[in-house]
């Protein structure tokens, strides 16, 4: 065998050093930098992701403050008209308490309605970043490219709704 020869030890070393450095400085310059460049895009768009989710979740819980907040004044309203309709007319009073009460029954169902699209929304935004979070983990972790589609089937079966 050639690699044993004794007298071509010095040449084989030599060139394995010189094609070691080569290739070292290769990988240092040019290789790294790029998988580290397409890293923090990766990090950078999970957290862009994060972030927004995060807003989402934040607006839908001022959605259901405000609807909290217009159905706590809506009672106040609606009880302020009730005694003001005792001391008064039964009648008018009786024809007013009909109008409010529809007039919060519109008002509460839209708010609802609101609501939960904004959880919707949000639950969706989150499953998506949860699933982009999966498949770039997996992607990391094992090396291998999961389709967007399984990873979202994976994160909606393995939700508590």
């Amino acid at each position: 065998m050639p690699q044993l020869v004794v007298t071509d030890f010095l040449p084989q070393l030599v060139w394995l050093t010189i094609t070691f450095i080569i290739l070292y400085a290769l990988m240092a310059r040019v290789v790294l930098p790029r998988v580290a460049e397409v890293l923090e895009q990766r990090q950078e768009k999970v957290a862009g992701d994060l972030e927004q989710a995060q807003k989402l979740k934040t607006e839908a819980e001022t959605a259901l403050a405000t609807y909290e907040a217009g159905l706590a004044e809506a009672r106040a309203k609606a009880l302020a008209h009730a005694a003001e309709a005792h001391a008064g007319q039964a009648a008018q009073a009786a024809r007013e308490n009909d109008a409010l009460a529809e007039k919060l029954l519109h008002q509460s169902s839209d708010a609802e309605q609101r609501i939960r699209a904004a959880q919707a929304e949000a639950v969706d935004v989150v499953r998506s970043v949860a699933a982009d979070t999966a498949r770039v983990i997996t992607a990391k972790l094992i090396g291998v490219d999961v389709p967007a589609d399984a990873a979202a089937a994976a994160v909606a079966g393995g939700g508590n709704d």
